[in-house]
């Protein structure tokens, strides 16, 4: 089992986490003023969500490289990416195909990140990414249905990444709460 236990990996941990927080935020509120339609704009910003998850698992494998990183960031990494290409196939297809991939795309990721958490579980910066783990799956499932509705909207997109980038800023937050009692 792979574990981060380095307090080096730790602040590498929560700046990424930091990180991810603000750009969830700012894409949300992006995606947000363009989910009415797939257009140049959100098809982009589509296509940028996972791919910018493809770079900061990445960062995060390298991160804690000294105990070797996870099965499940490599595995996060290649279906971010494969997302990130299918989103901008789906997209020509309109919303509901869009919102059938990143559905199918929040079940493995959320799958993934509740893995690491698991994994992760010692460190107390983690349990905020186990629940967002479960709370992501979920959230997939609920975007494939939403895809058979009348009027499907991106809209829900950015409430998803907004309560995705809170968890992590709850797990920045434990992860310097914790390397400060130690």
């Amino acid at each position: 089992m792979t574990t981060v236990t380095t307090p080096a990996a730790a602040t590498s941990l929560r700046r990424l986490y930091f990180t991810r927080f603000a750009f969830a935020l700012i894409w949300a509120a992006l995606l947000a003023t363009t989910a009415s339609t797939v257009g140049p704009v959100s098809v982009a910003l589509l296509v940028l969500y996972p791919a910018f998850d493809a770079v900061a698992a990445v960062i995060d494998a390298r991160s804690s490289k000294d105990k070797g990183p996870t099965l499940s960031l490599y595995a996060n990494i290649a279906v971010s990416s494969l997302t990130a290409i299918g989103l901008a196939v789906a997209a020509s297809s309109g919303i509901p195909a869009v919102l059938r991939v990143w559905g199918a795309w929040a079940i493995v990721s959320g799958l993934t990140q509740l893995a690491v958490g698991i994994i992760r579980r010692h460190l107390d910066g983690h349990w905020p990414m186990i629940l967002s783990g479960g709370i992501s799956t979920l959230a997939g499932t609920t975007f494939i249905l939403q895809a058979a509705q009348e009027g499907a909207s991106l809209v829900n997109l950015a409430g998803y990444a907004t309560i995705g980038g809170l968890f992590f800023l709850a797990s920045a937050l434990r992860l310097g709460r914790a390397a400060r009692k130690h």
